[in-house]
């Protein structure tokens, strides 16, 4: 096998050294840590967990005289941390993504240099299937502070009946005089929805229906803008706007999920996501003039 092939499929370690530069850099490594998790973008991955095989190899400034001090080293828990946090903040699609939030998770430790990591799923078929990154510091890209803080928006709960009320435009008329961002979450439609016995497909079937109504409300009211993403919501909270939400993707995407799809419950979980204070019935709002 040509060297190169061979050092495409060797460990991140050996990968290190045949690209260290002139003045070798201390390296740490994280070999064959598994861990169970829901990851992938294809249907069959959903709902189940599957292995997935971490090795890491951080390359470190010289510490000098560490005096046998845990304080002054990269920990290897600082790896291992990195991984989880990043496991924990949402349901993933891509190894690759989970690859570059690992990365700056790990630069960001301030005696991280560069930073390979290979990822791979071990369930999927007879081998073992990943992709490997290579970052260092001055490739990161430039995310602190790239943004001003998102505010807290204001969560308001629409039964079918506020939605198709005469008040419905004074209510908006209100909220959008508070000058903050406010954040709309719908009811069922009311129409009749399928019913099935595979719960995955049955919260498909109810979260869609709440997103036919969140559709409907927008056709209402061209300040009701339909987003269904973390980033989108944020977004529109820095800019004052309103937002209509569609869950499907978030409580699809989220580690930690609302118990059941019940309207009320989502509105509740959103808000606790968001930072933001308990949801308010529009319809308790203080009656238009």
């Amino acid at each position: 096998m040509p060297p190169e092939i061979s050092l495409a499929f060797s460990h991140p370690e050996r990968r290190a050294q045949a690209t260290a530069p002139d003045t070798p850099h201390d390296r740490i490594s994280l070999r064959d840590h598994v861990v169970e998790v829901e990851i992938g973008a294809f249907q069959p991955e959903r709902g189940r967990t599957q292995r997935v095989c971490f090795n890491v190899v951080v390359e470190v400034r010289p510490q000098g005289e560490l005096a046998d001090d845990v304080d002054r080293i990269l920990s290897y828990d600082r790896i291992t941390d990195a991984i989880a946090a990043e496991l924990a903040v949402e349901r993933l699609n891509l190894l690759e993504t989970l690859a570059e939030r690992v990365a700056a998770r790990v630069l960001a430790e301030p005696q991280a240099l560069r930073c390979f990591i290979r990822i791979e799923k071990l369930d999927l078929g007879p081998g073992a299937l990943g992709v490997e990154i290579v970052r260092t510091r001055d490739t990161l890209p430039e995310t602190v502070n790239a943004e001003p803080d998102t505010p807290a928006p204001l969560v308001f709960m629409l039964t079918v009946e506020a939605m198709t009320s005469p008040h419905l435009k004074p209510w908006l008329d209100g909220i959008e005089a508070r000058g903050v961002p406010a954040i709309l979450c719908v009811s069922h439609s009311g129409l009749p929805r399928p019913q099935v016995p595979v719960a995955l497909a049955q919260r498909r079937i109810d979260l869609l229906d709440l997103e036919t109504s969140a559709w409907v409300l927008a056709a209402r009211d061209k300040r009701c803008v339909v987003v269904d993403s973390r980033t989108e919501l944020d977004w529109a909270s820095r800019k004052g706007r309103i937002s209509v939400w569609a869950p499907s993707k978030m409580v699809l995407d989220a580690t930690d999920p609302p118990a059941n799809d019940d309207p009320a419950t989502l509105a509740r979980w959103l808000a606790r996501e968001l930072g933001a204070a308990a949801p308010v019935d529009i319809a308790d709002l203080t009656p238009p003039a």
